[in-house]
């Protein structure tokens, strides 16, 4: 039998997030993918700590914080990063808000300090549909990250890292967060707060937190998103948020001292595969990969297909920069998105949002489909006209087609 052979292309893609809950713990080691010739080490976490190069990150400290769900933080640090300029008056306040594993970087190249490059390259920047000459643009990392705001890798009154012991946050916890943020600023309005996937979750939020906090929102984009994660998306969080417990470096939450390769880097890289395949499409897959071995290996000799290979190098990426608490914390976060929660339902909620808002949804997304982001529309009564983002990648194309993307929010900038 003869297959020919494919190589794993060395930029196989762009990174992103999903939502995902809580799960089992106690059972053994997931194995581990094949490590290529003369890569490092895996690190116990890759969260951004103490001491470590801040890069463009600054920070504020906020003060307290009870938890919705019932928790406290007796002290909360945001990290941010921002570009351009406040005007005088506050009126060019732009909050740019990222994804699961995203961070405050934005746009700009990587380098000390941030491990990789600006996410939104093509959105913001001088010149730009967020244009950076004319805007104040603010990117806070989230409320339980692991890229200098408050979260598990942080570290608790007691000296050591929060760990296991973080407690649960929803997204109207981030955005009080992020409230809080906006006033250290001295920013009373936004004139556009945008986001995709776990970003737009908190844009959505936003425009019902802020104005009930005394915090003007003129404009938001809601990207590939939606305004109550269902059943769906919770179910694909199951099995990662199972994954990374199941792994026996992840110690109940506590695995910080551990040495290189002995922390939860197989469960949170098996999450991240699992993730990987619903923010792409079968016929991606199929058409790019198909049922091509990875070169130099036998599948029927214990070797991998190329697509197996492919989301090993996703996987192995993401548990070098990411930390695995960090995962389930905001995966959890996720969970908890319903706007009508507490508010009359979901169609209320979207009724009382006074923004202008434009939805933005991706015709492939299997995360996050069409029709959810088609009742944002119908619901919020200052909505554009759903656009539609045409692509082969799934919910990945919020982030892939940036040509697609930058113009329907430059236009949308430019107003009615």
């Amino acid at each position: 039998m003869t297959i020919e052979a494919h190589q794993t292309p060395a930029v196989p893609g762009p990174e992103i997030d999903v939502p995902f809950p809580p799960y089992a713990t106690g059972l053994s080691a997931p194995a581990a993918p094949p490590r290529e010739p003369g890569q490092a080490p895996i690190p116990a976490s890759g969260a951004w700590r103490d001491g470590d190069d801040p890069g463009r990150r600054q920070f504020a400290d906020l003060g307290a914080f009870d938890l919705e769900a019932g928790g406290r933080l007796p002290a909360v640090r945001a990290a941010y990063e921002t570009w351009g300029r406040l005007a005088p008056d506050g009126s060019n306040a732009v909050l740019v808000l990222h994804a699961l594993t995203g961070d405050s970087h934005v746009t700009g190249d990587a380098g000390p300090g941030h491990v990789t490059a600006g996410w939104w390259q093509d959105l913001v920047g001088p010149g730009l549909p967020i244009d950076t000459d004319r805007y104040f643009v603010v990117a806070p990392n989230a409320l339980g990250g692991c890229q200098g705001t408050t979260g598990p890798a942080s570290t608790a009154p007691d000296g050591q890292p929060w760990g296991g012991r973080f407690p649960f946050v929803t997204t109207r916890d981030q955005v009080a967060v992020e409230v809080a943020l906006a006033r250290e600023l001295g920013i009373d309005g936004w004139e556009l707060v945008i986001g995709g996937s776990m970003g737009g979750l908190r844009a959505l939020e936003w425009a019902i937190q802020g104005p009930e906090a005394g915090i003007e929102v003129r404009n938001v984009a809601a990207i590939a998103t939606t305004a109550q994660v269902g059943g769906d998306q919770i179910a694909w969080s199951h099995p990662q948020l199972a994954a990374i417990r199941a792994d026996a470096g992840f110690r109940d939450g506590d695995y910080y001292d551990a040495p290189d390769d002995a922390g939860p880097h197989r469960g949170l890289a098996i999450a991240r595969q699992i993730a990987h395949a619903t923010y792409r499409t079968s016929s991606e897959l199929d058409t790019r990969f198909g049922r091509l071995p990875q070169g130099g290996e036998n599948p029927f000799d214990g070797g991998r297909f190329a697509v197996q290979s492919y989301l090993d190098h996703h996987g192995d990426k993401l548990a070098r920069r990411f930390d695995a608490n960090a995962y389930l914390v905001l995966t959890e976060s996720m969970n908890s998105h319903d706007l009508g929660r507490d508010r009359g339902g979901v169609e209320l909620a979207l009724s009382g949002i006074t923004a202008r808002t434009l939805v933005v949804a991706v015709d492939s997304d299997r995360l996050f489909p069409p029709e959810q982001s088609a009742r944002l529309v119908r619901g919020i009564p200052g909505a554009d006209p759903l656009r539609i983002i045409t692509s082969d990648y799934g919910h990945d194309g919020f982030l892939v087609e940036g040509d697609q993307l930058a113009p329907l929010v430059a236009e949308f900038l430019a107003g009615p």
